[in-house]
């Protein structure tokens, strides 16, 4: 009698989203009263106002201008800890503990996109991108709330690359960690230069295989130029890199050596598992038929893989994803996460979307409850907390999965003594 197993199982029909059919009904209210505005208004009486015009260069560089590895370790310490660290500790005081106080923030400068990869509902080409009005806005509001790590996000950034670096340069000079995350495509030498100049504090680049697959066209062949670049700048810009891998149906050799690619340059790596959008995405055209999408014959497959990621991970390469990230993974393809993780959206993180409404995380920026607008949040611990009882169920963000770590004392304590004993030379291990 054949395998059931090894037969070639039909491809399914994903489900338009994967949380609660009530909770669902409540975010995706259209009601009037449900429904936010259709962008921040500007405050009665301020003047519109664009992002300045970066100098460049900014700084003069030698032919051998590269920092040493002390140094531009020394550099990414004083910049963590005035981004990362002072805004951290503030948010955990007394007086601030209630107040929505975000160490990180994700400004959607973009939902447009040169990709089209089949799993990723993240873009909609008919969308137009922010303004620099609305941008400067949300810099400026998010200073006021004592944010100072600020994520670019798309669709694809890169996309305006003058846009782009005119942010980078006005949030840097606020002192703003700047993150930007990319397919790496548009990220030309020339491009890079003038970024790492304006002081981009990192550059998470998403990789999904070696080469292009009609269904992941985010590879490493078409962007190796601009891969090698990124590389070589980095002491002279002291910026950090990252590679951003999903793990789906058809990569699985792929991401194995993307992890090898990460350790043999000496790069942290982190991992994402395939999923179906949150809320529907009217605009989503990859429902049916996706190659992407793990299926039950795949679990096996994809739970040898995650353990192999594991001891890699034990074994000291850069894996951002904390251990038990990486473990409950396997649980979240079969349908559930099983231990629910302490969830910090919409109080230590928000989303700002291209028109200046708000979201507290980014599976939700597609929601219709109404959230505020940039200047003006309405973000109430109850309906956040009701929520997260529900959607944690079903999400593993992995920013957000980490953020979430950073709140448990007993962790912090035992991370920065682990960082002291190493004499701080550069952040080991994630938590």
């Amino acid at each position: 009698m054949p395998d059931l197993m090894d037969e070639v199982p039909s491809r399914p029909t994903a489900a338009p989203f994967r949380i609660d059919v009530k909770l669902h009904d409540i975010l995706m209210d259209d009601s009037p009263n449900g429904k936010p505005a259709s962008q921040a208004p500007r405050p009665v009486g301020a003047p519109k106002l664009g992002l300045p015009e970066p100098r460049y260069p900014q700084r003069v560089y030698s032919d051998d201008g590269d920092s040493t590895l002390l140094e531009y370790q020394r550099m990414n310490a004083r910049r963590t800890w005035e981004a990362w660290g002072k805004p951290y500790f503030q948010s955990r005081s007394l007086k601030n503990r209630k107040e929505l106080r975000p160490i990180i923030a994700y400004l959607f400068t973009d939902y447009k996109c040169n990709l089209d990869c089949h799993y990723c509902w993240a873009y909609n080409n008919q969308v137009k991108g922010m303004s620099e009005e609305m941008a400067r806005r949300s810099v400026d509001w998010l200073e006021s709330l004592g944010n100072r790590v600020l994520a670019l996000m798309g669709g694809e950034p890169l996309l305006r690359p003058d846009f782009v670096h005119k942010v980078t340069d006005y949030a840097a000079k606020k002192g703003f960690f700047v993150y930007l995350p990319t397919n790496g495509r548009l990220l030309r030498p020339e491009v890079l230069d003038r970024l790492g100049d304006a002081g981009l504090a990192t550059v998470n680049i998403a990789i999904d295989s070696m080469d292009v697959k009609p269904s992941l066209p985010k590879a490493l062949a078409p962007i190796r130029g601009n891969f090698e670049y990124l590389l070589k700048r980095q002491r002279r810009y002291g910026y950090t890199v990252a590679i951003n891998t999903n793990i789906c149906r058809n990569n699985m050799e792929d991401v194995r050596a993307l992890t090898e690619l990460a350790l043999d340059r000496n790069i942290a790596i982190d991992f994402h598992i395939n999923e179906a959008p949150m809320i529907e995405q009217g605009h989503f055209k990859h429902y049916d038929e996706n190659d992407t999408y793990l299926r039950p014959q795949d679990y096996g497959k994809v739970d040898d893989l995650l353990d192999w990621i594991i001891e890699r991970h034990k074994g000291g390469q850069r894996v951002v994803n904390p251990l038990s990230h990486l473990h409950e993974m396997k649980n979240l393809m079969r349908g559930e996460v099983k231990t629910r993780w302490n969830c910090r959206a919409g109080h230590n993180m928000l989303i700002i979307r291209v028109d200046g409404t708000l979201a507290p995380c980014f599976p939700m920026y597609s929601a219709t409850h109404d959230w505020g607008t940039v200047g003006s949040h309405k973000f109430d611990h109850g309906q956040l907390d009701e929520m997260k009882k529900e959607c944690t169920k079903h999400c593993l963000s992995t920013c957000n999965y980490i953020l979430g770590f950073c709140y448990n004392t007993r962790r912090v304590v035992w991370w920065g003594m682990k960082q002291a004993l190493r004499g701080f030379k550069g952040v080991s291990g994630s938590f």
